[in-house]
């Protein structure tokens, strides 16, 4: 509320707050017994003329089975989902939020959270999905996915006098949407699923759209106990949704792990950081190889 960025206050609790939420103390209705509220992610990133290298790795866990789903395991066929998402650091015209997309300065990827996504409290009912007037303009079969503020004409976020806050049924129009999608006001996303070594390209805007960037090398294994996940990603695309990486720029940047064949809202995600190149000023600083 203060303006500062999310890791700045709680970089150092983030483990703490990760243990109240899944032992259910906090925010969390649906406990699955023994998960592990944090990971300690060793994160490093290199570059050379033409590539983003990035590597992650973490310790692996015990399975704790998930004791409302069939079978214990939410994603059956990859125990390790690992994600990531970009923005440009550009000040936001007027606005005192650092980055294009508003929020993505102070706290990452969380902006692209709602609380009205699917399973979250405010999620609409699938009949009220189907009576939108503009259900067709995106996906919204298995209800609603990510998006951005700047997708839509109001997004209510207090919710006082009973308001279900979000703002899934406020789309803007599909031209409107192009125009916030040249002016480069998305999340860049990348993904990669262990098991069936799937990787995806994508952004954030009116949707999580999981296709149409540039192709991202992905590695991953588990050895002795260890996750390792590696990455080669071009630094410049002329794709939709990639953004173009700058080593006189700073990014805002964010990953989350879908840890023990979770899915939805089960994983671990981190605090919003500053990707940059050959600067000490970055959180995240790719040096050159």
């Amino acid at each position: 509320k203060a303006g500062d960025r999310c890791v700045e206050c709680h970089d150092n609790e983030a483990a703490e707050m990760g243990q109240k939420i899944v032992t259910g103390e906090k925010l969390e209705p649906q406990v699955i017994p023994d998960k592990r509220g944090s990971i300690a992610v060793k994160v490093q990133a290199a570059h050379d003329d033409e590539y983003l290298y990035m590597r992650y790795e973490w310790q692996d866990t015990s399975h704790t089975p998930v004791p409302f789903v069939d079978g214990g395991k939410m994603d059956p066929d990859n125990q390790v989902k690992i994600a990531m998402m970009f923005s440009d650091d550009n000040k936001s015209e007027e606005d005192d939020f650092t980055g294009s997309v508003m929020y993505s300065g102070r706290s990452g990827c969380w902006g692209t959270c709602h609380h009205d996504a699917k399973d979250m409290p405010d999620a609409p009912k699938q009949e009220d999905i189907d009576a939108y007037e503009q259900k067709d303009q995106i996906d919204m079969k298995q209800g609603i996915r990510k998006y951005l503020t700047e997708s839509r004409t109001k997004v209510e976020v207090a919710g006082r006098r009973g308001k279900k806050r979000g703002g899934w049924d406020k789309l803007k129009t599909p031209e409107e949407i192009k125009e916030e999608l040249d002016a480069g006001r998305y999340m860049d996303l990348i993904r990669h699923k262990a098991g069936t070594k799937e990787s995806e390209n994508g952004y954030i805007l009116d949707d999580r759209i999981m296709t149409g960037g540039e192709e991202v090398l992905f590695n991953s294994s588990l050895e002795n106990g260890l996750w390792v996940v590696e990455l080669k990603r071009k630094l410049n695309s002329d794709k939709a949704g990639d953004i173009a990486l700058d080593f006189d720029k700073l990014y805002n940047f964010g990953f989350a792990i879908h840890d023990d064949y979770t899915n939805g809202r089960f994983h671990h995600v981190s605090l919003g950081y500053k990707l940059g190149f050959d600067n000490d000023q970055a959180d995240i600083n790719a040096v050159k190889k």
